[in-house]
């Protein structure tokens, strides 16, 4: 009898219960960690500040940004019971953060996000249905989180030479450099009263330019964009990833360094585009690209570091998904 019953018991641990379930679905309960638990609500407000970034990107993209805010929401509830452990492990090894630490940190964030008045600061966690204690405890373990991140995954970090140059050498495409053009453009944007007016005034230029005037002196006459106070200068742009129209890039690569296009028409615009410098499609060099190399081979290994410490986390703790 004792040893069915062991079994009944291990068999209840491992597998959630029909009331655990119905609690879930009633509940939304996403995890237990130890004996806290992560709802959808905590999930969705985790996720919030990330949707409208979202469904920006991939307004017209529907499979593709359910696809990401799955994504999303899988990583959230990673991050959300990685929070849990850290903070049960905080107080499992009897590491103590005194009050009186945490009201310096309220009285910081008083000084210099709400100008020193704790009225404010009041009224605005009012706002957003947060209380006072509430607000403290966040802080509190905002604090422990960082602290214990710093000392099993933040410290310092020495990525050798030897790591640089395999990572250079075998992701050899991300550091191709397309064909580039250095480019001054005119903008003339078409008014519906007289749509043909931008078409004539950019003839003008043309003529003016092919009798050697100044590009970046008709720019700042004439220019409509953004750019004119600098002579419609617009940099360092790739074929492909130009961010300009179509026809503009399409002239832009045509040309040969100090010349300038035809007037090129579009139904919002009349451009002129000069092409001041050409570089041919390379791969950049390593000492151009080491420094952010080691910046992503640290990033690379400070999250094999964090992955390592949480998983040694759970494995200490009860953890179950639903």
């Amino acid at each position: 009898m004792r040893f069915i019953f062991i079994l009944a018991v291990v068999a209840l641990l491992q597998a959630p219960t029909a009331q655990a379930q119905q609690a879930a679905s009633i509940d939304g309960i996403i995890a237990i960690v130890g004996d806290e638990i992560i709802t959808k609500k905590d999930v969705d407000r985790a996720i919030l500040p990330a949707i409208e970034l979202l469904t920006t990107q991939y307004a017209s993209q529907p499979e593709e940004f359910n696809r990401k805010l799955l994504e999303l929401r899988r990583e959230r509830i990673e991050e959300l019971i990685a929070r849990r452990l850290i903070l049960m492990d905080f107080t499992n090894s009897g590491y103590n953060l005194p009050e009186s630490f945490i009201e310096d940190q309220v009285r910081d964030r008083i000084r210099q996000e709400y100008y020193g008045d704790r009225v404010k600061l009041t009224k605005t966690l009012q706002e957003e249905g947060v209380t006072m204690d509430q607000y403290r405890r966040n802080i509190r373990e905002n604090l422990i989180v960082r602290y214990l991140r710093e000392k099993h995954v933040s410290q310092e970090l020495i990525i050798s030479p030897y790591k640089i140059e395999v990572y250079y050498r075998t992701n050899q495409n991300q550091f191709k450099m397309e064909d580039q053009a250095k480019l001054r453009l005119i903008e003339l944007t078409k008014s519906k009263e007289a749509p043909e007016a931008a078409g004539a005034i950019a003839a003008e230029i043309i003529r003016k330019l092919d009798s050697g005037a100044s590009f970046e002196e008709l720019a700042a006459v004439y220019s409509e964009s953004a750019r004119r106070n600098q002579g419609g200068d617009y940099g360092w742009v790739e074929r492909t990833r130009s961010g300009l129209r179509k026809e503009i890039t399409e002239a832009a690569f045509n040309l040969k360094a100090g010349e300038h296009s035809k007037v090129i028409d579009t139904p919002t615009a009349c451009y002129v585009v000069k092409v001041e410098e050409l570089k041919p499609s390379h791969i950049r060099k390593l000492s151009e690209v080491r420094p952010e190399i080691e910046k992503t081979l640290t990033a690379m290994e400070q999250k094999r570091l964090q992955e390592q410490w949480i998983n040694r986390l759970k494995s200490k703790a009860f953890v179950r998904y639903f």
